[in-house]
């Protein structure tokens, strides 16, 4: 499913306009993504929170040249699912 699909979606169940469903979409992913850079959590109660993951350096092979390299340490964005979010997927598979 593509960010098209979803304000589809969203604009046929609601009723509002695709432009203004997109511009809502797109606010909320930009909220999210400012939210991370400023190093905040977003709690969504009922879907799930999205935090930063700290990863450490590490020493990493690259096997066709037969060589090793440090990755450096970094910090990535995660999602992780609340209880109730996972068992409504569990319930539908």
């Amino acid at each position: 499913m593509t960010k098209a699909d979803i304000v589809s979606r969203i604009a046929e169940q609601t009723g509002v306009e695709k432009g203004i469903v997109t511009s809502v979409v797109e606010g909320f992913m930009e909220q999210l993504r400012d939210s991370l850079i400023g190093g905040e959590n977003v709690y969504l109660r009922g879907f799930g929170t999205f935090l930063l993951k700290h990863r450490a350096a590490k020493t990493a092979r690259n096997i066709s040249k037969n060589t090793t390299m440090i990755v450096p340490a970094h910090t990535i964005p995660a999602f992780k699912p609340s209880k109730a979010f996972q068992k409504s997927i569990a319930i539908k598979s």
